[in-house]
């Protein structure tokens, strides 16, 4: 009989599916999403732009650290149940404080934050105790106790807010690339940081589907509130188009292959480089439902820049890490990609048409990039000691 440590880490014969916990976590992310695209939307500045990134980084560090927790751990124990609720209780006070994070609900943002991470620690610190598998256990809880100081601090001093919570973010996330290296405990070797392939491609591709839900949601939504003109609709068309095609460039030929891939690659690099990457695609998706929203709402609107540059910066930030996610995955760099990028971004300087037409290009272009990439065109695999 298994002892009770043996019993909060996942078997070898655990289903490698996600369980119902997992994806009632995800739902947590569709409030924050939605709050996300909303806090860009009201500043569509550069300031604005950095000042979302910094709290998208927060939520999905949040994901990616519950993932990792739900790939070692037991799913069907009840201590990883109930963390996994209180995970998905605390992204959803994250999401609530999201559009006044950086100003009065910074408190809320960071300590929702900072007691996933430290609850999660703790209680399998505590359940591993005896276990070779606690020493990892008490690394993490180490580095996130530091950066919690951070967080707190950011979340009291309003003036002092977005640097401390760089610091923090910095402290998390460079974390897991090291192992995170602990006075007496040493660091986190590759037996001990190893993942599920195939569960942890299936967790990509479901938080992948819900940022697609979100601007399918926001695009119906926008064109709900319209009086349904030809211009409207048009545009309505063009982002359900634009959500099909971004989702047919995730899964080919990458993110079909993301499982075999991180089941035999390194996980301090792999593991830990594809939630980078993949942060990367989801702002991609945040950026291209706030321009979808203002495609629809204003179809013929010219000469708004900033609208402009979200409605061809979103595909453009989704193409960069899909171009990057293709090299770490198998070392694949695909032209068609980066001259597509190279054509948003000129587009972006140089176009001073309606938003519909701006759409419209934006679509076109990653049309293009899917149809060059299921007909096999314009690919260079570098070498296998590259």
């Amino acid at each position: 009989m298994a002892s009770r440590p043996e019993r909060l880490l996942r078997g070898s014969d655990s289903p490698l599916n996600a369980s119902f916990l997992e994806l009632f976590f995800d739902l947590a992310f569709v409030l924050a999403l939605s709050q996300l695209g909303e806090h860009l939307l009201h500043d569509l500045t550069t300031v604005g732009a950095l000042r979302t990134a910094l709290l998208l980084t927060g939520v999905w560090w949040i994901w990616v650290t519950t993932t990792w927790f739900a790939d070692w751990y037991d799913p069907a124990s009840p201590a990883v149940r109930w963390l996994l609720i209180g995970a998905a209780l605390g992204s959803l006070l994250a999401g609530v404080a999201i559009p006044h994070a950086l100003n009065g609900r910074g408190l809320l943002f960071a300590g929702a934050y900072v007691a996933v991470h430290i609850a999660r620690g703790t209680v399998t610190a505590f359940s591993l105790r005896g276990h070779p598998r606690q020493r990892r256990a008490l690394r993490i809880l180490c580095w996130f106790s530091v950066s919690a100081v951070p967080w707190l601090v950011g979340g009291l001093l309003p003036e002092w807010r977005v640097p401390l919570w760089l610091l923090a973010l910095a402290i998390d996330l460079t974390g897991p690339r090291f192992g995170w290296p602990t006075p007496r405990l040493g660091r986190t070797g590759r037996r001990e940081l190893h993942l599920a392939g195939e569960h942890f491609a299936e967790r990509y591709q479901q938080i992948m589907i819900i940022a697609l839900g979100e601007l399918v949601l926001v695009s119906g939504l926008t064109y709900a509130d319209t009086d349904l003109a030809l211009p409207q609709t048009a545009a309505f068309l063009l982002v359900f188009a634009t959500a099909v095609l971004i989702g047919l460039l995730y899964v080919t030929p990458a993110g079909q292959r993301l499982g075999p891939a991180i089941e035999h690659a390194d996980p301090t690099r792999l593991g830990v480089i594809t939630g980078y990457l993949h942060l990367v695609m989801i702002g991609g998706l945040v950026v291209t439902a706030v321009g979808a929203e203002l495609s629809i709402a204003h179809p013929t609107r010219t000469g708004d820049t900033a609208a402009v540059v979200v409605v061809l910066g979103g595909p453009m930030l989704f193409l960069a890490g899909r171009i990057l996610f293709s090299l770490a995955i198998h070392r694949r760099f695909s032209w068609s990609r980066v001259v597509a990028l190279l054509v948003l971004a000129g587009a972006a300087t140089v176009l001073r048409l309606p938003l519909l037409a701006v759409s419209a290009v934006a679509t076109g272009v990653v049309l293009v990039v899917v149809v060059l990439d299921h007909a096999g065109l314009l690919s260079y695999r570098r070498p296998s000691n590259a």
